[in-house]
């Protein structure tokens, strides 16, 4: 066993037991690109780590969507604004910038239905997750 195959077994290992998936995924093809580009040390490490906090951030988006308890995915880009009350077509882009979430503003949307609103609730619901807030996702029970 050569000298490299042993510090890849160890590095995998290490990746493993410290949970930093995105390094043990990219530095085979990150350590062939430096050597074979001139890369420094620092670019190298700087790359790698690079890698894990992208997925890191992919993963952290993807388990806020799960932890949301949505029904389904929908998401804004889908609907069909046509299709909306004048009421909703109206608000729907100063919905869409997310700034209820940041001015600490409730929103509660109310309708007949099939008029969008589990769309539009859901769909915002993803963009706020993918902007790094919180989201847990409920339906009032109509008694």
């Amino acid at each position: 066993m050569s000298i490299t195959n042993t510090l890849s077994e160890g590095i995998v290992e290490y990746t493993k037991e410290l949970k930093l998936p995105g390094i043990c995924q990219n530095f085979k093809e990150l350590s062939i690109d430096a050597g074979d580009n001139d890369i420094s040390y620092e670019e190298f490490l700087n790359n790698l780590l690079e890698k894990e906090y992208e997925l890191r951030l992919v993963n952290r988006k993807k388990r806020k969507i799960r932890v949301a308890n949505f029904p389904y995915k929908k998401y804004l880009e889908d609907l069909q604004i046509e299709d909306l009350p004048v009421d909703a077509r109206k608000r729907i882009k100063a919905l869409k910038t997310l700034d209820f979430i940041k001015n600490g503003h409730n929103l509660i949307l109310a309708g007949n239905p099939g008029t969008g609103k589990t769309h539009i609730a859901i769909g915002l619901g993803i963009k706020a997750c993918f902007e790094d807030h919180s989201v847990l996702f409920t339906k009032r029970s109509h008694h």
